[in-house]
């Protein structure tokens, strides 16, 4: 059974001189192999791929694998890619140096002389930037569930509830609804606290007339969901409504013309402009958004110093805010794919400013 993923690898290879690629982080590796077990290598060479692992992973391995041959490594997993690797002349290892530790490096490049180890930056991250259907498709289903999540929470969220009683009630839904976890550590910033981009959880009890941001994702079946809602309790000051107001209007103008072709810079400042106009770009610091996929940050970013070209396939956050220290915070987000005309809305929960 052949595996495209690997095919566009090995095209990669070829292209930057390589005779196999050596693939370490667990993501990528999952990526190539569909292999989810927690211990395991994929290793790459022109015409052939390996996956390799240990005794308890062997069954598990012959499972999953697509496309791989399954090798049982030795107690030093390193001699295994050794007798793996081509042989005769000068052969060129590429491996993750965004992975490796330097102690790793020294071990494997002594372990594998006389071939030279070559370090190679997001080899593998560039081929996930682009997402298939099958993909896709299992992307829409944890935004589903993020939305299922948001329109849950907000019957059972009241005054009184700690942020942490929050999140464990949208922890406990997700995994009860499929997600093997949250997406990361879920955001319930409440009051003054919303004013903290990332202002996960805490004991503080929530009150009436504040503002209460949720950021929040499931993983599912290997993707995460990234979903961003603020909402009222009571009626806050008027200001948090003003600039609730402003980042709505901030994303749904991104949301409008962000298109492929564009840098992730140009569609960084769709959001930013519009609130620097209204004179709160100081308030705004972080970038618009980032890729998404099986790990929640991931290329390209639409920030200040995105040059990365938006192209169909590529599933991106949107994701504004305005942080009033002291006061309060908004952020909305949605996820995106973007298509070969515009894009198509992962998350579909409403932004309408809400009062429960």
């Amino acid at each position: 059974m052949g595996n495209k993923r690997v095919s566009k690898l090995q095209a990669v290879l070829q292209a930057q001189g390589l005779d196999a690629m050596l693939i370490t982080s667990g993501v990528n590796r999952r990526y190539l192999s569909g292999f989810t077990g927690s211990s395991g290598y994929v290793l790459v060479t022109g015409d052939e791929s390996y996956l390799l692992t240990d005794f308890r992973y062997m069954t598990q391995a012959a499972d999953q694998s697509q496309g791989l041959k399954v090798v049982q490594h030795e107690p030093k997993f390193i001699d295994s890619v050794r007798e793996l690797l081509p042989k005769g002349g000068k052969v060129r290892v590429g491996f993750e140096q965004d992975d490796v530790t330097f102690s790793a490096y020294t071990s494997y490049a002594a372990a594998l002389q006389p071939a030279e180890l070559v370090p190679v930056s997001k080899v593998v991250e560039n081929l996930r930037m682009f997402k298939d259907e099958d993909e896709l498709a299992v992307m829409r289903r944890a935004a589903d569930l993020a939305d299922r999540t948001f329109s849950h929470i907000l019957n059972v969220i009241k005054p009184g509830m700690t942020e942490r009683d929050v999140d464990l009630e949208m922890e406990f839904y997700m995994r009860s609804h499929g997600a093997t976890s949250s997406s990361f550590d879920t955001i319930v910033a409440s009051g003054e606290r919303s004013a903290m981009p990332h202002g996960v959880a805490s004991s503080r009890v929530i009150q009436g007339n504040e503002l209460v941001t949720f950021d929040f994702g499931a993983l599912l079946d290997g993707y995460c969901s990234d979903l961003t809602r603020t909402i009222a309790l009571g009626t806050p000051a008027p200001k948090l409504k003003e600039i609730y107001d402003v980042v709505l209007e901030a994303q749904l103008h991104a949301l409008a013309h962000i298109k492929p072709g564009m840098t992730g810079r140009e569609a960084d400042a769709l959001a930013r402009d519009v609130i620097t106009r209204y004179g709160y770009g100081e308030y705004f610091g972080h970038s618009t958004g980032h890729g998404l996929g099986m790990e929640v940050h991931e290329w390209p970013r639409l920030s200040k110093v995105g040059d990365e070209i938006l192209e169909p396939g590529m599933v991106v956050t949107v994701e504004p805010g305005i942080y009033l220290a002291g006061l309060g915070g908004v952020r909305i987000e949605d996820d995106i794919v973007i298509t070969d005309s515009g894009i198509s809305l992962l998350t579909h929960s409403s932004k309408e400013y809400l009062s429960l």
